[in-house]
């Protein structure tokens, strides 16, 4: 993998730039659609690519190790040849859905044992069999094994889990260079920055992050549940230290507002299932604000969904005609809300690349995040 890092906004830390990978470019800043289980819910390879114009999805391991299964994905070849995505894709480690299982779970120095949320089953993820997954699996950029702390965490448990989580990284990176991807294709391995709201834990897992000298970086265990405010705080704090010459990954945020704000801050990729979850739900962004579909206002509102918008669906489709579809409960609603907000996410960040390179991005940021958080 290489990043070129291509513009710098005068007036914020904003950056433009491209990585090149052995499924093809991907131009930062960018939004990736999340397809969990190997499909980004309810929407098609050939609508993703050709309307959306999504550049990477993700998958995520510890759903995909359970199902299919990785005997299915080694004989199909890796997920790429599974699913029939040729463009770039980043697997996470597990490690978030192993902290969503607080319940069902046991870290150890070992790794993280947990019990498998469809049958009950008894598993173990260390850093190096997390590394063993990803290269079955086959994406071209993955993560490092970690634990994620939830957001009000304290102090003395944030810094033992950052100290567990760094004391995995490195038995991952060594098991990562030991080894060798699989379908002939590169992959890179990015480490993950923790320490949750605290800024000298930030600060020492930034730092050991960095002296890793990985391709990437990602920054983890924000968006868990602390103030807004201290992500952003988090974020610029983590920014000032990872190196200007690598691409840095913000997971899971966010709503359009925080992915504007955070690329304000220096993050040049994301991804959150909030997109296609809220659009399951009737909830659409827009440029001019939030959208509530079910709102009795729509039904006789024959307008196009959203005509702003650069997805066929937000002029195929009428505002009255879609509310409709999603008091009937009909799963097309679904797909036109989910189609519709991937769209707009990835003509968010389009549209923030655009401005980084015109060198106007801060002055259009601040009149689009008072439009995005406007609800029509």
């Amino acid at each position: 993998m290489k990043f070129e890092l291509q513009h710098i906004d005068a007036k914020s830390s904003a950056r433009a730039g491209k990585i090149t990978t052995d499924h093809g470019t991907i131009e930062t800043p960018i939004f990736m659609p999340v397809g969990t289980v190997g499909s980004v819910k309810g929407v098609h390879f050939r609508d993703l690519e050709d309307d959306v114009k999504a550049q990477i999805i993700l998958g995520n391991t510890y759903h995909l190790y359970l199902r299919p299964g990785l005997e299915v994905l080694k004989t199909a070849g890796g997920l790429h040849k599974f699913n029939g995505w040729s463009k770039p894709m980043l697997t996470d480690s597990g490690g978030y859905q192993v902290f969503s299982l607080s319940d069902n779970r046991k870290l150890t120095e070992e790794g993280a044992m947990f019990r498998s949320h469809l049958d009950g089953s008894k598993h173990l993820f260390t850093p190096e069999n997390v590394v063993d997954i990803q290269r079955v699996i086959g994406a071209d950029i993955i993560m490092a094994l970690d634990e994620c702390p939830p957001g009000d965490a304290e102090y003395a448990y944030a810094k033992k889990s950052m100290e567990l989580t760094h004391r995995w990284l490195k038995r991952g990176v060594t098991h990562f260079d030991q080894t060798e991807p699989l379908y002939g294709h590169s992959q890179t391995f990015f480490p993950i920055v923790q320490g949750a709201g605290y800024r000298d834990l930030r600060t020492q897992s930034a730092e050991f992050i960095a002296s890793q000298n990985r391709e990437g970086n990602a920054i983890g265990g924000l968006a868990v549940g602390e103030p807004t405010e201290v992500m952003y705080e988090m974020v610029e704090l983590v920014n000032g230290i990872l190196p200007k010459d690598k691409p840095r990954y913000l997971m899971g945020v966010g709503t359009p507002v925080n992915l504007l704000e955070n690329i304000a801050l220096g993050v040049d990729m994301f991804d959150c299932v909030m997109p296609t979850r809220n659009g399951r739900n009737g909830m659409l962004f827009t440029s001019e604000g939030i959208l509530n579909m079910r709102n009795e206002k729509w039904k006789n509102d024959f307008s196009p969904v959203d005509p702003n918008g650069t997805s066929f669906v937000d002029h195929h489709y009428t505002k009255a005609y879609l509310r409709h579809l999603y008091v009937s409960k009909e799963m097309l609603a679904a797909q036109i809300g989910s189609m519709h907000n991937l769209t707009f996410y990835l003509w968010l960040v389009g549209e923030a690349r655009k401005h980084i390179q015109k060198g106007d991005f801060a002055e259009w940021k601040d009149v689009m995040v008072k439009k995005l958080s406007t609800r029509l």
